[in-house]
């Protein structure tokens, strides 16, 4: 390792990570009913790589792991953009809303509670947003990082 930060800032930066990750994958399941949605959490989750890659100053090689979980996202975003064509209605219609079961939730009238269940498919593209966009800003910090010869990869 080329160089370390303090243990009171390393262990800080750990400690900070779990909550900033609950925050990003909050921001990711509520995106249909608050501001927020499956890039904003995603960047916020994203930034706990960040956090770590400056305050420890090295990481396992993820290369592979954020490239996989990139090409996952990505996947079963297109795929659940072409279920709409395959229920019959349009790309990206929202074909779950209504139909019970889990994000099949109906809406009841009036003010909306603010119920999870009732986003159809907008709150399982918002995972698969959040899952790509996790991977592809984690895999451009660490790249960033290992190049530019600020961090050393651990075997």
């Amino acid at each position: 390792m080329k160089w370390k930060m303090s243990v009171i800032v390393r262990t800080v930066s750990d400690v900070m990570v779990v909550p900033i990750i609950v925050f990003g994958i909050y921001l990711i399941l509520h995106g249909h009913l608050t501001p927020g949605g499956g890039f904003q959490g995603g960047a916020v989750v994203a930034s706990a790589t960040a956090l770590l890659i400056v305050s420890n100053g090295a990481l396992k090689d993820y290369k592979g792991d954020f490239s996989t979980m990139e090409s996952a996202g990505l996947t079963f975003f297109f795929l659940l953009a072409f279920l709409g064509i395959v229920m019959g209605f349009a790309m990206f219609y929202n074909s779950l809303a209504g139909t019970g079961g889990i994000f099949g939730g109906t809406v009841m009238s009036g003010i909306n509670p603010g119920y999870i269940n009732t986003g159809g498919t907008v709150p399982l593209m918002n995972i698969v947003v959040g899952m790509e966009v996790i991977a592809a800003l984690s895999l451009i910090l660490w790249m960033m990082a290992k190049n530019s010869g600020m961090m050393e990869v651990e075997k």
